[in-house]
């Protein structure tokens, strides 16, 4: 049956070329055959698994270098490089058990490395780690990595926030694509859902070296679900369930490949009610709900590799005006309300030549945004669409030297079409170039590279001068250079040094040239200054990491100096009953970091204690504080593994105290926030019940029901509290 599904489903796959092979058998220390290690060709998106005797075969390879990555729960994960691939390749490879996390390929940065051979600190996290603290939503989830937070309007708004930069600072990859849409204003959100989305990779400084304008402050890079193996069809179902919000997610999605073709798709639907805050009544009007639709198809042979990736992303936002205005448990949005459709096209190819490679990414967003005050007639109706283009040459190794060299772009185009202008029509083309090189010897790595970006914005004159809305004829360029510099060593055995300095930039957005007028939920007026200049930063960045079988820590530091900050600052005017606010700039530091420790005691191999703390600090030139500084956050969880007969595997328990501390470091128009201690409970395994078998979590947030306002709530100055406790109940089945 699975044959002729595979069939019907991807068509004709016999277009085969000469084979190219590479296999071998996976052992451990007491050399018997480990099954089941997953053995994966990430830029071919092909893989495999070995069998019951540790074999894999892996067919119709390039003949250029290749890089295989070998992974299994609880070994140590192994990258392979291969040279040159044959027709014959036998690769036989050695794992040892390992008591932490499995060591990722890193893919957002440069030359894709393991994370402990990567000259640069990345933190990553799979989604299923994240759904697994039963957060409701992915913002929510990437606020739990120590050094991200999260600016919140209730639970379906959230925008996030790296190191104390938000906003246009933190750039988004989604699909291998930046993802643009709409992110300057206060109400729009990540605009993704967790669905068909498998990793998540944070950059923690500037990347503009690779990512161009707006990497200033870091990188949000999320990595779509794998394809099937050769061979393989899979289906799976997932059902979430929150007490909260009585809210409901649903997904499914199935997947299959051949030696050369490869299909996915996936649905999810998230529905949910008025959020109730702790120890209170229900918040009017955050509830939401939204629809998303992934899917891709490969094709990949000895020569080149090949995927195209769709994503629909459906939101109906409920924007709470009232406070704890009618109480009900009704999903259907009123007014306010903001309806949000995303289209996301991407094209992510690589072509393989005997001693290098081409990697050309290609995108297309379109963002379609109406915002409704009282009426089914959009106040608000903004269109952007962005075509996007990345194209990297891997440049034939020399000794131990690798080389990447490449060009960047965007064209991108925003129309008004509603009676409410919060931008003007505009075309932004941005256009970069850049070369860096990786250096390795022994248990050094040494990488450096350079760049060049232009950025040119040119807008349309609209409105009556004088009046709400009107906006100047605008044509600005910006230029910006950049370079990074980073070094990573073994001081001893089990400890690891990376330095990092690197600068970045971020050209003015289109609100902060251009605003005159009111901006939906600011409650004040804001004027744009049409003179601003590109920020430009320098960040260093130092990382100490030890590591052996029982016991790891970590210690992050960094310094960020950004000149031309921009913010805005109150005029003392009032005009239309609201105070008026005007964009400005200033030089600003910003400095902090993360530090913690992992404990797994032997011979209670199944206990884990894990602590964190991150500390940052924002301030203007003239010693005033940034204004949106998360407050410091102190987590510690105790996690045990467990397993009960053959019935429950994979099992585990956690505890979580969560403590944040009073943030008293804040700008002028800012108010102060307490701190808070929040209790968090999670359980869960695999349940097998003869052949059929299902995932199982069961997560509390916020046990104790603790009332408390968090620092970045757009609902503080309301005297409106954060979610109370949350039961959240979550379901998987693989078909």
């Amino acid at each position: 049956m699975k044959k002729i599904i595979i069939a019907l489903i991807l068509g004709f796959s016999g277009l085969i070329n000469a084979q190219n092979t590479v296999s071998g058998t996976v052992t451990d220390l007491q050399n018997q055959p480990v099954p089941g290690v997953s053995v994966y060709a990430p830029e071919l998106h092909k893989g495999t698994t070995t069998d019951e005797n540790g074999k894999y075969t892996l067919n119709n390879l390039p003949k250029g270098g290749l890089r295989l990555s070998f992974t299994y729960v609880g070994y140590t994960t192994q990258n392979k490089n291969i040279d040159k691939v044959l027709k014959q390749n036998t690769l036989d490879v050695l794992l040892t058990q390992a008591a932490f996390e499995m060591d990722e390929v890193i893919v957002s940065t440069a030359f894709s490395k393991l994370q402990s051979q990567n000259v640069m600190k990345v933190e990553h996290e799979t989604i299923k780690s994240l759904q697994q603290k039963g957060t409701s939503t992915l913002i929510e989830g990437l606020a739990t990595i120590p050094g991200v937070s999260q600016i919140s309007t209730g639970t379906s708004i959230g925008k996030p926030v790296i190191r104390g930069l938000s906003g246009n600072r933190v750039l988004v990859y989604s699909q291998g694509v930046r993802l643009e849409n709409q992110q300057f204003g206060d109400e729009h959100g990540l605009g993704l859902n967790d669905a068909g989305i498998e990793s998540v990779e944070v950059i923690k400084g500037p990347a503009s070296l690779l990512y161009g304008s707006d990497a200033l402050g870091g990188v949000l890079y999320f990595n779509p679900e794998k394809f099937a193996d050769a061979g393989d069809f899979k289906a799976n179902f997932s059902q979430k369930y929150f007490t909260n919000t009585l809210g409901s997610n649903s997904s499914i999605g199935l997947k299959t490949s051949t030696e050369n073709w490869k299909f996915l798709a996936r649905g999810s639907f998230n529905s949910h009610s008025d959020y109730k805050a702790g120890d209170s009544e229900r918040v009017t009007n955050t509830r939401y709900n939204e629809t998303d639709f992934k899917t891709g198809i490969g094709y990949s042979n000895s020569s080149f590799s090949s995927v195209l990736r769709y994503n629909y992303n459906k939101l109906d936002l409920g924007i709470p005006e009232e406070g704890f205005g009618e109480q009900t448990t009704s999903k259907n949005t009123e007014f306010p309300r903001q309806g949000v459709f995303n289209h996301l096209l991407s094209l992510n190819n690589v072509f393989f030549f005997q001693n290098s490679k081409l990697d050309v990414d290609l995108g297309y967003i379109t963002n379609d945004r109406s915002e409704f005050e009282d009426s089914n007639e959009a106040s608000l109706h903004m269109k952007l669409k962005t075509f996007n283009y990345n194209v990297k040459y891997h440049l034939p190794k020399m000794g131990k030297i690798e080389t990447i060299v490449g060009v960047q772009g965007m064209h991108q185009t925003n129309k008004n079409s509603g009676e409410e202008y919060l931008i003007p029509d505009a075309t932004t083309n941005d256009f970069g170039v850049f070369g860096t090189a990786n250096y390795e010897w022994k248990s050094n790595v040494l990488q450096a590279g350079l760049r060049f970006d232009n950025r040119n914005v040119t807008s349309i004159a609209h409105g009556i001068e004088g009046e709400e809305g009107y906006f100047q004829a605008l044509d600005r360029s910006f230029d910006s250079f950049n370079a990074s510099l980073g070094y990573k060593t073994n001081l001893a055995d089990d400890l690891t040094m990376r330095l990092n300095v690197a600068s970045g930039f971020r050209a003015p957005n289109l609100a902060e040239l251009t605003s005159n007028g009111v901006h939906e939920g600011t409650n004040r007026y804001e004027i744009g200054n049409s003179a601003l200049k590109t920020e430009q930063n320098v960040q260093t960045d130092l990382n100490l990491e030890y590591k052996n079988s029982h016991f790891e820590f970590f210690v992050n530091g960094f310094y960020n100096h950004v000149n031309n900050y921009i913010y805005t600052s109150p005029t003392g005017e009032v005009l239309d009953n609201n105070d008026v606010f005007a964009y400005i700039q200033d030089n600003a530091n910003l400095y902090g970091g993360e530090i913690g420790l992992h404990f797994h005691p032997h011979p209670l191999d199944w206990l884990h204690f894990e602590t964190s703390f991150e500390p940052v600090t924002g301030k203007k030139q003239n010693g005033d504080y940034l204004p949106l500084i998360p407050a410091n956050n102190w987590n510690n969880t105790i996690r045990t593994e467990f397993k009960i007969n053959n019935w429950f595997q994979e099992g585990f328990a956690t505890l979580n105290v969560s403590s944040t501390f009073n943030q008293d470091n804040v700008s002028g128009f800012e108010t102060a926030s307490k701190g808070y201690t929040l209790v968090n409970l999670g359980f869960g395994g695999k349940v097998k019940f003869g052949k059929t078998a299902f995932d199982l979590n069961i997560n509390g947030n916020n046990l104790f029901d603790k009332k408390y306002i968090a620092h970045l709530s757009r609902l503080k100055t309301d005297g409106i509290p954060n979610i109370g406790r949350n039961i959240v109940l979550g379901v998987n089945f693989n078909l």
